[in-house]
């Protein structure tokens, strides 16, 4: 709690001080740093409840972390248009989760996972270049490196294909991941907390509407405390996506934060020890490698 809001403080004092690009690349790396502890946390969640309880509890223990946060810095609402993005920003990211978790009920996981994760990092890059034109060469190959590498990172050994229906929901996911990036990537400069509080409030909402929708009982607080904490981290996540995006460029910002799935797996074999297939640790390093590039 105490990073993150040192981190949003921080970082006006110190714009005069520190290049712009180089904030959003500190703020873009601490992003997938703290999404991808988020993902660990949400997929141990969901061993012990449904994910959508584990959803409607994250997004219930994000919002809650936002309020407070805003009590004590008081940061004003965003303009008329900066609501629109937050609203539209939490709706696709909603419904990007719903989709998602719904794929992965009819699809196969090594190819929904993949998909969503991938289609989520390109958009961002397509908007960007026709809005802000295109990054050096150099970057352009990071980009490309990170999405292969988070390809091989979100795929495991099995390689049963998915169903249509799987592969169309994935696609679907992932536009919605994508979309939340757009979105949020576009508030109002300096606000940082009130289009995540807005944003945050439409996810709560769709996931008591999702467990209602599935005929399973609204979760107590102290049913999942792993999920609550999944919630602070991945508030984390958006909190330190937004920032990156407000001090470089869109495409650089999402693609960085999208570098979670290879944190995710590093946690999981630490934690866990859960077997890494050599095509998940060349993902790692090809991510590793696209950070290099990216960053030059």
């Amino acid at each position: 709690h105490y990073i993150i809001l040192f981190y949003y403080s921080a970082s006006y004092s110190s714009e005069k001080t520190m290049p712009n690009s180089f904030l959003g690349i500190i703020f873009g790396m601490t992003s997938a740093l703290v999404w991808g502890a988020g993902d660990f946390a949400g997929g141990y969640a969901t061993r012990k409840q449904s994910q959508y309880q584990v959803l409607a509890l994250a997004a219930f223990s994000g919002l809650a972390f936002l309020t407070v946060a805003e009590i004590f810095l008081q940061e004003s609402f965003p303009s008329n248009r900066g609501i629109l993005f937050s609203v539209l920003g939490g709706f696709s990211g909603a419904l990007g989760i719903a989709a998602f978790y719904r794929a992965l009920a009819t699809g196969n996981a090594a190819v929904v996972a993949p998909t969503a994760a991938v289609i989520g990092t390109i958009l961002p890059v397509l908007f960007s270049a026709v809005f802000e034109g295109l990054p050096t060469p150099t970057k352009l190959c990071g980009f490309g490196l990170a999405v292969l590498g988070i390809w091989l990172v979100s795929t495991n050994s099995t390689h049963n294909s998915a169903s249509l229906t799987g592969f169309a929901l994935a696609s679907f996911a992932g536009i919605g991941f994508g979309g939340f990036m757009i979105f949020l990537g576009n508030v109002d400069h300096g606000k940082i907390l009130t289009p995540l509080l807005i944003a945050r409030s439409i996810a709560l909402l769709t996931g008591l509407a999702l467990v209602k929708a599935n005929r399973l009982p609204i979760p107590s607080l102290k049913s999942n405390l792993v999920a609550l904490v999944c919630g602070v981290l991945d508030t984390g996540g958006n909190l330190f996506f937004v920032l990156a995006k407000q001090y470089t460029r869109l495409d650089v910002a999402a693609v960085l934060s999208s570098l979670g799935p290879a944190v995710t797996v590093i946690i999981a074999t630490l934690v866990l020890k859960d077997p890494v297939s050599g095509r998940q640790w060349i993902g790692v390093l090809t991510c590793l490698a696209s950070v290099a590039m990216i960053t030059v």
